[in-house]
C-alpha cells in the first residue's frame, strides 16, 4: 500500500474527503517526523512506538575496490510494533471472545 492508497482508504472508512484525509495523514507524519526530530519518542498504543537510535561509525567496504571506507555516526529512525499490531500480522488478532 503506497500513501495515496492510504489517504483514499482513511477518507473511505472516516467518510471524509480524500483531501480532508490527506492534510490528516500529512499532520500525523509531520507530527511524528517533528517529535524524531526533537529527540523524543512517539507511542500509538497498541501501535508501536517510534524512536530515534544513534549509530557509531565504522569502517565499510566499497564494494568495487573492497578497499576500507569511513560510515559517519549518525541518528536513525526505529519502530517497534505494540503487541497488538504483532499479533495481527501474526493472525493472533480479531475480537476477542468472552
Amino acid at each position: 500500500m503506497n500513501k495515496a492508497e492510504l489517504v483514499s482508504a482513511v477518507a473511505d472508512k472516516a467518510g471524509i474527503t480524500k483531501a480532508q484525509a490527506a492534510a490528516a495523514l500529512d499532520q500525523v507524519l509531520g507530527g511524528i517526523a517533528g517529535a524524531l526530530r526533537a529527540g523524543d519518542k512517539v507511542t500509538l498504543v497498541g501501535f508501536g512506538t517510534f524512536s530515534v537510535a544513534n549509530r557509531g561509525a565504522r569502517t565499510g567496504r566499497n564494494p568495487r575496490d573492497n578497499k576500507p571506507i569511513k560510515i559517519a555516526a549518525k541518528k536513525v529512525a526505529k519502530f517497534k510494533p505494540g503487541k497488538k499490531l504483532a499479533d495481527e500480522v501474526n493472525g493472533k488478532g480479531g475480537k476477542k471472545r468472552k
